[in-house]
């Protein structure tokens, strides 16, 4: 019955909350996208002592906390959770999941029997291990299928959306359906090039690509599938998968890095 009035959007029934915490505006970008397309309510949570520092500063503080297995005090939020069915839950991914404030949140607000659909920004990917502990963390609610972007994507986020509320029956509309990735097979040349153009300039190590699959993307493009050799928190090898598309199947065949247009979407590790 949920699913069927959700393609009018969060305006009436059932009623919907786009939910926030955003460090450097990057899930703002997304949350705000989020209740204009739906019409739902908004509003934005923080802790007591907010994260404020750069990159570095945070990193410590969190560092510190989750060795102490410190949850913050939360600022009161002053929506009224009662009133809404679902909500939609933003963070930014720390650490391999949702940002100590979500931790917050979830201590002192009750989300049971809720619908919650978590969004996500990132430096690398999140999306699938943030939805995983959510699931842990609020058993009694019902944690559908979110969306996540990358901070250096956040012009995507449009398009990426109405796609992901049609595919979602959030929103009336269609899109052309996109295969499966084609099964995996070994990496020559030409694919280690792709992944090189796509992710060589990301900070920190993304893994060794062993095998890709591919699939015919949007507008031209080639989307890839590479799953890679990395190490785990535990510094022991393991695989991940990482998520590539290429600008213009044309340029499939290059195999210089300079000459491929290619955009690195997420690590799943």
């Amino acid at each position: 019955m949920l699913s069927a009035v959700l393609t009018a959007g969060c305006g009436k029934s059932p009623k919907c909350l786009v939910l926030y915490y955003s460090q450097t505006g990057a899930t703002k970008v997304v949350a705000e996208k989020i209740a204009e397309t739906l019409g739902a309510d908004i509003e934005a949570f923080d802790v007591d002592k907010p994260y404020d520092g750069n990159f570095q500063e945070t990193i410590d503080r969190c560092l510190v906390e989750r060795g102490e297995n410190f949850v913050p005090a939360i600022v009161p939020i002053k929506a009224d959770l009662k009133k809404y069915d679902v909500v939609f839950l933003g963070y930014p991914v720390w650490f391999g999941t949702y940002a100590p404030p979500v931790a917050a949140l979830l201590k002192e607000y009750n989300l049971a029997g809720k619908k919650v659909v978590p969004f996500c920004t990132f430096g690398s990917g999140g999306l699938e291990s943030s939805t995983a502990d959510l699931k842990i963390a609020i058993p009694e609610a019902e944690v559908a299928p979110g969306y996540g972007v990358r901070n250096a994507r956040l012009s995507a986020v449009d398009s990426e959306l109405n796609r992901y509320f049609i595919e979602n029956g959030w929103v009336e509309g269609s899109v052309t359906a996109l295969d499966d990735y084609a099964m995996q097979e070994p990496v020559t040349e030409k694919e280690v090039a792709i992944f090189n153009a796509a992710c060589g300039d990301y900070p920190m190590p993304l893994g060794t690509p062993v095998s890709y699959g591919w699939r015919q993307g949007e507008n031209g493009s080639v989307d890839f599938l590479f799953t890679v050799s990395t190490l785990n928190a535990a510094g022991e090898q393991t695989l991940g998968h990482i998520y590539v598309t290429l600008e213009n199947a044309e340029e499939v065949g290059a195999v210089a890095d300079a000459e491929i247009k290619a955009e690195f979407i997420k690590a799943v590790r």
